[in-house]
């Protein structure tokens, strides 16, 4: 019921699935913290990085690529798999405002190519992110490399997943006092994960909650 709740379910306001919202809340919350670490440890600087901050927020911009891109919308749940894996295998990398904006056209992408039966192809992805298609290509297999090509998701993943993003709906209705106290595993001295990390072989899923 959360899963369909989470990829089904529309704002009022706007006809795309709760998951834009959602994760675009989640991912401001992450870039904001990492941009802020960034003044107190180096972090490497990558393909995904542009020389200044974009001007679109990330929610106009994850709309913007539903709009446009007609992937289903559990695109953007596999694409949040895969941007939690690649921070996972690229400690080095924390998203933050400067890269979130092509790791998130990357994602979406490599997950339309693997999820749906037809999709666009790289240079109309390039237009939709704002990016030539050069750029676009070498950013996909840079992604692709960044993941080890680790592309699969079990449904038990996928499901993890849509749970964490339920959760996300929880925080935006809570009291600001709520959302200012304490959560699990959360360390300001690191940089912060997505929202769970996880090893998918490991029968007891031991989930680590980052954000």
């Amino acid at each position: 019921a959360e899963t369909n709740t989470i990829i089904n379910d529309k704002d009022d306001q706007e006809a795309v699935p709760k998951i834009i919202t959602f994760l675009s809340s989640l991912l401001q919350r992450v870039a904001e913290s990492n941009d802020h670490c960034r003044l107190f440890q180096s972090q490497k600087i990558s393909v995904f990085h542009g020389l200044t901050r974009p001007t679109i927020s990330i929610k106009s911009y994850l709309e913007r690529i539903f709009k446009y891109a007609n992937c289903s919308p559990s695109c953007f749940v596999v694409a949040y798999v895969y941007l939690d894996r690649f921070v996972q295998m690229q400690p080095s990398l924390p998203i933050n405002s400067y890269n979130v904006h092509r790791l998130l056209i990357t994602s979406v992408l490599v997950s339309a190519k693997f999820m749906d039966d037809m999709y666009y192809n790289n240079a109309y992805y390039a237009k939709v992110g704002g990016i030539s298609t050069v750029e676009m290509n070498l950013l996909e297999v840079d992604f692709l490399f960044g993941l080890g090509f680790q592309l699969n998701v079990a449904p038990t993943t996928f499901h993890t997943y849509c749970t964490f993003l339920q959760r996300e709906m929880c925080m935006q209705i809570q009291s600001p006092l709520q959302q200012l106290l304490p959560q699990p595993s959360f360390n300001i001295g690191r940089p912060l994960k997505i929202h769970c990390c996880f090893n998918e072989d490991e029968s007891s899923h031991h989930h680590q909650l980052a954000v």
